[in-house]
């Protein structure tokens, strides 16, 4: 144990140190919200503790108020009183306007609605804890602000902290079911009990809101995007009603998937063309009927013409044209639309990579101003590794919502330790080259030139009934990480994985600076083992479990891996250069330029753009073969030295969480393996190369690897 840091006279007189590192065991339901014991040494009486709020509390100030003594309870052993008079070592809740005598909140204005300012101050010679905000939401925020603070170790005596989010909607996609199933789900059943709502109102779904509250996320789609009409019919409208009635303290908004042809599809009208004044007016009043039921109804979420979904472009209309229909009807409410840009359709089988700018691009400009095109981070699909998507930053004139993907469809589902932060930043901190001094699309998104225009970002949520809540202790850590992201975009990926592994699993310094360096190493240990050097899609069909580099037998090209490979006896790679596909034209110039030349074109990007020979020589000398056997190599090599360091952490980890975490990376090893073998075998196959000298024979024939199949893989509906 070492004594931390900074005195913590502004909650607890007293000195803290680090908690035993063996915990208790724990199964994984208190995320990083544990609140676990701060071990006291030094005087042996602790200063009696309240919490100040002069007013009526509203249910999001009792719901700061009660989430600071849980979280000062479980931390120092006695929860604080609550009063309205502010006390020597008081937490002071306050907003603009009615903050203490003598306080200063300079800057506090600036921070707007959901930002909060942190100080420690003298206020009439008490030394106390002020949060201060403009709103009760703020403050919400500012006590889980000031709960991180104290857990990862902050010395709270001269806190002076200021945050406000970058981004106005910060939102989680459920891709759940009005069964319960959930679509690319692995963590068990939804949480969403719709059978037993509206009467019945799980504690859950108040842990699930204390939970996004602690990161800003402040939004959620219940449903999934591939959504059926009878969401929007009385009956599911008054549970969503119930969901959103436990969710509002939390700042927390309900949004509805909307399937487009719902109102054809329920008979009420005789075409679902979005011209059509039968059809705006069903909108119209369906908006009217939800909002009162739920007045602060988010608005809905639309994928539309995409994996035969139905949409506007049935009738020979334009993704605006539905887009400002559905906008008509919420703008009298405040509602916005979320409009997916991900598009895609046999018809153009040149490159699927291209269509959705060549449907959006066009638009720019068009959309109604509470329109949000929600673009996913790459232009394929959550692939391990994409180029960030070519709209950002070529799209001024339309808001852009960044949908990233926390469930791991494509990264070892939640068996496989990987962490999605240096994914998110690394698409993030990407320079779309927009503008001579440089663009990344966190500015694309953040878009501060705008003033009041929208700006949001999406994730697609790894929640459901496991106690783990995401499927495995290590995959909360990317719900984690989305949060804070979406809060700030332009945060640090391993400052966030510290302050999760400090909150989840221990304040240890060694055991928190091993386990954040696991999660920083794991992401691209599975671009290694999957898909290496710019490959992508190589997932088995349907179910996206295990390697299928050989599937080329499905109804439309682009569903099948050798589309996206082109693997033959010559070489490898997708052409998206001016010879191939010229989807290198939709980047601006200098990104262009850039790709367009295999030699200026990152390695982790090589495939993704250039089709090659075998033996094109690689930056480190190897022949292009060569380098893929031992990229694939290094995937497993890596996926069993995060084995290897989970080991040694053993001792500073509680029993349960060790060994639910080690059953894990021993299917990662052996999968990591499966994955090398299977890919080498078959592009051995292909090219008709010899394996390099050194490199292992895969442990099967390729016809084995070929006849292994997943009827019933999870999250396959």
């Amino acid at each position: 144990m070492r004594v931390l840091k900074g005195a913590l006279a502004a909650v607890v007189s007293l000195v803290v140190v680090l908690a035993p590192a063996h915990a208790v065991e724990e199964d994984g339901y208190q995320l990083w919200l544990r609140y676990r014991p701060l071990q006291q040494t030094g005087q042996a009486q602790q200063q009696a503790q309240t919490i100040s709020y002069a007013g009526k509390a509203s249910p999001t100030v009792r719901a700061a108020i009660d989430e600071l003594r849980r979280g000062l309870q479980g931390m120092t052993g006695k929860a604080p009183a609550v009063a309205t008079t502010v006390a020597s070592g008081a937490i002071v809740l306050a907003k603009a306007g009615a903050l203490p005598q003598g306080f200063s909140a300079d800057g506090l204005a600036d921070l707007g609605r959901e930002g909060y300012l942190l100080k420690s101050a003298s206020v009439n010679g008490k030394r106390v804890t002020v949060i201060a905000a403009n709103d009760d939401i703020g403050l919400l925020y500012g006590a889980f602000g000031l709960l991180r603070a104290l857990d990862t170790g902050k010395g709270l005596a001269a806190l002076d902290e200021r945050s406000a989010p970058k981004l106005q909607l910060r939102v989680l996609n459920h891709w759940d079911n009005l069964d319960r199933t959930v679509e690319r789900g692995y963590s068990g059943q939804s949480i969403w009990n719709w059978w037993e709502l509206p009467d019945i109102r799980e504690r859950q779904y108040v842990d699930y809101a204390r939970a996004n509250a602690s990161l800003g996320i402040n939004g959620t789609v219940l449903n999934n995007v591939n959504s059926k009409a009878e969401i929007l019919t009385a009956p599911w409208i008054a549970k969503v009603a119930a969901l959103a009635d436990v969710l509002r303290p939390y700042g927390i908004k309900v949004y509805l998937s909307a399937r487009w042809s719902t109102p054809l599809e329920l008979k009420e009208t005789t075409t679902a063309d979005p011209l059509a004044p039968e059809v705006a007016a069903w909108w119209r009043a369906k908006a009217d009927e939800i909002y009162r039921a739920i007045p602060d109804f988010g608005g809905f979420l639309v994928k539309a013409n995409s994996e035969g979904q139905p949409g506007p472009q049935d009738y020979h209309r334009t993704h605006a044209d539905g887009a400002n229909m559905l906008a008509a009807a919420l703008a009298p409410h405040k509602g916005i639309v979320m409009w997916r840009a991900f598009v895609y359709a046999a018809e153009k089988p040149d490159d699927r990579a291209k269509q959705a700018y060549d449907e959006f691009k066009p638009l720019d400009g068009k959309f109604a101003p509470n329109v949000m095109v929600q673009v996913k981070n790459g232009a394929i699909d959550f692939q391990p590794r994409e180029p960030f998507h070519p709209l950002f930053g070529a799209m001024p004139r339309t808001p852009l919502m960044m949908e990233f993907q926390i469930t791991k469809e494509y990264l070892g589902f939640a068996m496989h330790m990987a962490y999605l932060g240096p994914l998110f930043e690394e698409v993030l901190k990407a320079d779309t080259m927009q503008r001579p001094n440089g663009l990344t699309v966190a500015q694309v998104l953040e878009d501060t030139e705008h003033g009041q225009r929208l700006t949001g970002m999406a994730g697609v949520a790894n929640i459901g009934s496991s106690r783990t809540w995401s499927g495995s202790h290590f995959d909360q850590a990317n719900w984690y990480a989305y949060g804070r992201f979406a809060w700030d975009p332009q945060g640090d990926s391993r400052a966030f994985a510290r302050e999760w592994a400090t909150q989840t699993f221990s304040r240890e310094p060694q055991a928190v600076t091993q386990i954040v360096d696991m999660m920083m190493r794991s992401r691209e240990a599975v671009v290694d083992y999957m898909t290496p050097l710019g490959l992508h899609h190589l997932m088995d069909t349907g179910h996206h479990h295990g390697p299928g580099p050989w599937v080329d037998n499905l109804g439309r090209p682009d569903w099948n891996p050798t589309y996206y490979h082109k693997a033959d006896k010559k070489g490898i790679g997708f052409d998206r250069t001016a010879t191939g596909s010229n989807a290198l034209a939709q980047y601006a110039p200098g990104v262009a330029k850039r790709w367009a030349d295999p030699r200026t074109t990152p390695d982790e990007l090589l495939l993704w753009f250039h089709h090659l020979p075998w033996d094109y020589a690689m930056p480190s000398g190897r022949t292009l073969w060569t380098e893929l056997v031992a990229r694939y190599d290094r995937g497993v090599a890596e996926a069993e030295s995060l084995r290897a360091r989970w080991e040694k952490l053993k001792p500073l980890v509680d029993e349960r969480r060790y060994d639910e975490v080690a059953q894990r990376l021993d299917t990662q090893v052996k999968e990591a393996r499966w994955w090398r073998d299977a890919s080498v075998a078959y592009f051995q196959s292909v090219s008709g190369l010899p394996l390099p000298p050194g490199a292992k024979k895969p442990g099967r024939t390729l016809e084995q690897y070929k006849a292994i199949k997943f009827p019933y893989a999870a999250g396959h509906h």
